[in-house]
């Protein structure tokens, strides 16, 4: 299976495991699957980095590392991607969250999130 994790997921799967479920941590760690995250989730990272909402040493940089580094791959932005955006109902504003939910919805991926707005589109959630 293909799983796109939400920012903040990748943000505990770096710091701290004990904010995931135990189904989000399960579908993490199984060897089998495979796990991306979209770069639109290092852009909301260095847009809060540099505005001082978010600390992460190293920066976007490192945190692109360490994703290559435990097996993430790392999922462009793409034209059907934009695409499905203005397909999408409004359950909220976020334009990274619906980003997020485009690309999933565009490449047949189940998201791992813990954020009830994305679990509100018509797409596989894990959490």
């Amino acid at each position: 299976m293909k799983y796109l994790l939400d920012t903040h997921i990748i943000l505990w799967f770096f710091s701290d495991f004990d904010k995931l479920t135990k189904a989000a941590f399960n579908t993490i760690f199984e060897p089998a699957n495979d796990k991306y995250a979209s770069v639109v989730s290092a852009w909301e990272l260095s847009i809060k980095i540099s505005l001082g909402k978010l600390k992460f040493e190293g920066g976007v940089k490192n945190f692109i590392q360490k994703l290559h580094e435990n097996g993430f791959s790392l999922l462009p932005v793409e034209e059907k991607h934009v695409c499905v955006v203005e397909t999408l109902p409004l359950h909220h504003r976020d334009p990274f969250d619906r980003m997020l939910v485009a690309a999933a919805i565009s490449e047949n991926m189940d998201i791992i999130t813990a954020d009830e707005n994305i679990r509100l589109h018509d797409i596989n959630c894990v959490w």
